[in-house]
């Protein structure tokens, strides 16, 4: 966990993160907040709750399946809890020892809050994609996963309980185990709206996640759970861990390392852990650990012995789906469908977007930064280029001219085989200062790597990704240096990267080069410059409307 001390510069860190976790999920900006039509029958009443099946329409087309659990014959409005699932075998309807998700609902509607058990993506009645998806590079261009849908399926039953008359809007919490932890913890890194949170087993710094619904690309880039799960700072939270599964050093490492984060606010009360000695788990001790927390916090009742787990009557599984023996609504949408409508709502959003909303959606897309400074060693020509704390290096040629003007150029074949072109020798001819880089894997640059683990780009950017940040940096040295003007000029395929490189630097530059055919399908992305998330952030068209001054 890195060590902030300040307010000012974790507050800074936080709104990083936010728009982060945002362009991974392909939410930046968040979709429209269309009608969720909600759907709610099929009551069951057993004397102090009742259970309702629940579809919602969270996009067009797209349904959400859940239970509503609610109290019965309690005055007033009442507060409310979100509860996703985990990886379980029956979701939102797994009761087993370790894990009850009935048990937790019923025992919250009981306690005096309205509860909504919600499905993840590809299990129970929300079926219209599979759990395990969006690893085709196609979808991955439009960060069309399962982490996104995830996330908005979140953000979107945070709107149907504030819109439930019953419900104090202003009194919602979240919990979830496992996976569902990883969904609570993203929620409310992005969403201010719920003011307590139970994350269980699942804030690890040794483990970040399994499953795609868990790590999409560019997720965690320089990033990692500790600091996301601490993003609920200063709103109270319990962490709640086991001794069994990879939170078996909370109580040593992430609680502290999260509980000075709260310090940073002066309310190192509001953030508890406890630890169970059990297997990966929401068991009974795990869940009457969290009644206990949220008794006191949201209830006002710090008496322990009220939150004793009472026994539940547990229903048949066909009484609890919205989808046994019915169909979808008629306007649902298959994942074909539903890939097309994210990609409309991308297309739509890029094309209202003023340059500064594109700028930003394509630099945090291509996790590019502007370097505060750039370290130069120069031995005769022979030049290299680093970033403080960045560990990288570009190896290039640096050839001063007479004048301030300076060219940079980026060839594919590197820096070497750019020397030999009558390009820079009309440069160097004309008293320009020229920069030649090999940019990440290519020329002297090239390094044999091993393959890529299963979720690489998480954690990762992509070559070229990495091959644009090294032309930002190369462009700041010149530009630290007082060169100008600066003539940007990509060989071959660099030209792309250039005109990336181009689009978010926060200076002017002449565009030089040939697009050669990259017309901005997802093809032409694929083939020739794969980013996550690029044609999610406005693609070619955003960055020709960033340019078009610079050509």
């Amino acid at each position: 966990m890195p060590e902030y001390k300040t307010l000012a510069e974790w507050e800074a860190r936080k709104a990083h993160l936010k728009k982060q976790i945002l362009l991974a999920a392909g939410l930046m900006p968040l979709p429209d907040r269309t009608p969720l039509h909600p759907q709610i029958f099929g009551r069951i009443e057993r004397g102090d709750y009742s259970i309702e099946k629940t579809l919602l329409e969270t996009l067009p087309g797209y349904y959400l399946g859940g239970n509503l659990y609610r109290p019965l014959h309690k005055p007033g409005k009442f507060p409310a809890i979100a509860t996703p699932h985990g990886h379980w075998t029956y979701g939102r309807l797994e009761n087993q020892q370790l894990a009850s998700i009935p048990a937790r609902c019923i025992n919250f509607a009981r306690q005096g809050y309205v509860v909504f058990a919600y499905d993840m993506v590809g299990y129970n009645d929300t079926i219209q994609t599979p759990h395990d998806f969006g690893r085709l590079p196609g979808e991955q261009l439009w960060s069309f996963g399962p982490l996104g849908l995830q996330l908005w399926n979140s953000i979107r039953v945070i709107d149907f309980l504030q819109s439930l008359p019953e419900v104090d809007a202003s009194r919602i919490a979240m919990t979830g185990a496992s996976g569902g932890g990883t969904q609570t913890f993203l929620l409310t890194a992005v969403d201010d709206r719920v003011k307590w949170s139970a994350p269980v087993n699942m804030i690890s710094a040794i483990m970040q996640g399994g499953s795609p619904c868990e790590n999409a690309p560019g997720l965690r880039i320089g990033a990692f759970n500790v600091e996301i799960g601490a993003m609920m700072a200063p709103r109270p939270m319990i962490m709640v861990s086991t001794t069994q599964d990879w939170t078996r050093n909370t109580p040593r490492e992430e609680y502290p390392a999260v509980r000075r984060i709260y310090e940073l606010y002066g309310r190192p009360d509001l953030v508890e852990t406890v630890q169970i000695d059990a297997p990966h788990n929401y068991n009974q001790e795990s869940r009457e650990a969290v009644y206990r927390f949220f008794g006191k916090h949201i209830l006002g009742d710090a008496d322990s012995s009220h939150f004793a787990e009472k026994n539940v009557h547990l229903e048949k599984l066909e009484d609890m789906l919205a989808l046994h023996n019915r169909t979808l609504p008629a306007n649902a949408v298959t994942r074909d469908g539903l890939f097309e409508e994210w990609r409309r709502i991308a297309r739509r959003q890029a094309a209202a977007a003023d340059p500064a909303a594109l700028r930003e959606r394509l630099s945090y897309a291509l996790a590019a930064e502007w370097p505060q400074q750039v370290i130069s060693e120069t031995r005769g020509e022979r030049i290299l280029l680093s970033r403080p704390g960045r560990g990288d290096r570009i190896p290039g040629w640096w050839i001063p001219g007479r004048s301030k003007a300076a060219a940079l150029i980026v060839d594919p074949q590197g820096a070497d085989h750019a020397r030999q072109s009558a390009e820079v020798a009309r440069f160097t001819a004309s008293g320009v200062s020229v920069l030649l880089i090999d940019v990440f894997q290519t020329g002297s640059a090239v390094e044999p790597r091993k393959a890529k683990s299963e979720f690489f780009l998480t954690f990762n950017k992509s070559d070229d990704a990495n091959r644009v940040q090294d032309i930002l940096t190369a462009l700041r040295f010149l530009d630290s240096g007082g060169y100008k003007p600066v003539t940007l000029a990509g060989f071959g395929k660099a030209a792309v990267w250039t005109l990336f490189a181009a689009a978010v630097a926060p200076v002017g530059v002449i565009l030089s080069g040939d697009l050669a055919g990259f017309h901005g399908s997802d093809e032409d992305f694929i083939q020739n410059f794969f980013v996550p998330g690029i044609q999610r952030a406005g693609g070619l068209d955003a960055a020709l409307k960033l340019t078009r001054n610079q050509r």
